[in-house]
């Protein structure tokens, strides 16, 4: 009888076989090693001989859910009963009242300021995971997400027109701006007017489509100046339109503890995987793009070896969870990088704990 990887389930296997196998891989994250029938025999306080450990080894082996690195070499666990291991057979408990007190108290241990904490979260992460500690900052603070109240436009010299956005808070932001050729000033305040009738108490993010379309229908009553003007205004003061460019628009990445990923190598092969891995850290857009797909997640998601193609080269896991702020909204995320035996027990809750950490600590900073 034979199954595939992704259609095997714990149900599928007898007690037997789940025993031996949540121990081959207990062990194989423990040490790194391949784990033989002898090993197993010895350990545990089985009944079971050598020989009948081998048979199930090579039945789990058959079901895609265990590999030999070498010929007569024990076995490890594939991506697929890594997958099998975590979602069905992994036990995850809460973090101590101790180490949820020590992890608050250094990540407000950073001279008060949200940048600090979130540097502070990142290194916290690699040190007591044992891999790279990664914090997805939220986007960066921008003016025009908030409600308009008043837009004027001011000509000036040297081919340009200054925009003056009066925001519902108070605050006032001034942008230069080119100016359209045969822009009279009649226009100018048309194009204010305009603006201001229509972005009063939103914002422009909210309103940008609707303004455009009142402009493509040709109902917007204003002259090609000032539609020219507006457009413009509307293309630079938005930001970007894609969600590519959504996701990594005045977002930073702090990657932390890349040393972490070079202790413990024991072989050629360790050490071009984190070759590969580092190359793949340096890829800003697609990371974020990873961390921003925590947001399908209600908490913790997990991304083991190929499940992720930014990391398929390199046989690495990532655990990232969300942060959010007061409202609720998902602003960020925290997570750790490392390879595929790391351990999920201990790095689960810790990643969880911190987002919960770092979503309270922002919300306690505004």
């Amino acid at each position: 009888m034979s199954f595939l990887p992704q259609t095997l389930s714990l149900t599928d296997l007898d007690t037997r076989a789940r025993d031996i196998f949540r121990d081959i891989v207990e062990s194989y994250l423990t040490s790194g090693q391949p784990v033989g029938s002898r090993t197993l025999a010895l350990s545990g306080g089985r009944s079971l001989s050598p020989a009948t450990i081998r048979n199930t080894m090579a039945d789990l082996t058959r079901y895609g859910l265990l590999a030999s690195p070498h010929v007569s070499a024990g076995r490890i666990p594939t991506q697929a009963g890594l997958r099998l291991f975590v979602d069905g057979l992994l036990e995850i408990g809460d973090l101590s009242k101790t180490e949820q007190r020590s992890l608050e108290a250094k990540l407000a241990a950073n001279g008060g300021t949200p940048e600090l904490m979130l540097e502070q979260a990142s290194g916290l992460l690699a040190g007591l995971a044992g891999g790279a500690g990664l914090v997805l900052t939220p986007a960066a603070a921008s003016k025009t997400a908030g409600p308009l109240k008043h837009v004027e436009f001011v000509n000036l010299d040297d081919g340009q027109a200054l925009v003056v956005m009066v925001y519902a808070d108070g605050h006032v932001e001034n942008r230069l701006m080119p100016r359209p050729d045969g822009l009279l000033p009649s226009s100018l305040e048309r194009a204010g007017n305009f603006l201001s009738a229509r972005l009063k108490g939103r914002r422009l993010d909210e309103a940008r489509a609707d303004i455009l379309a009142e402009i493509e229908a040709g109902q917007a009553q204003i002259d090609a100046a000032a539609t020219k003007l507006i457009t413009q205004g509307l293309a630079s003061w938005s930001g970007p339109e894609s969600k590519s460019e959504k996701n990594t628009a005045n977002r930073s990445l702090i990657v932390r503890g890349r040393a972490q990923l070079l202790d413990n190598l024991e072989a050629q092969t360790d050490l071009e995987r984190i070759r590969l891995l580092f190359e793949d850290l340096e890829r800003k857009e697609e990371l974020i793009a990873l961390l921003d797909r925590a947001e399908t997640a209600d908490g913790v998601k997990i991304f083991i070896g190929t499940e992720n193609p930014l990391f398929s080269l390199s046989g690495s896991s990532v655990v990232v969870a969300p942060y959010r702020d007061t409202q609720q909204n998902i602003i960020g995320a925290v997570g750790v990088i490392g390879p595929t035996r790391i351990n999920y027990a201990r790095v689960i809750p810790m990643v969880d704990y911190t987002a919960q950490l770092v979503g309270r600590m922002l919300g306690a900073s505004k």
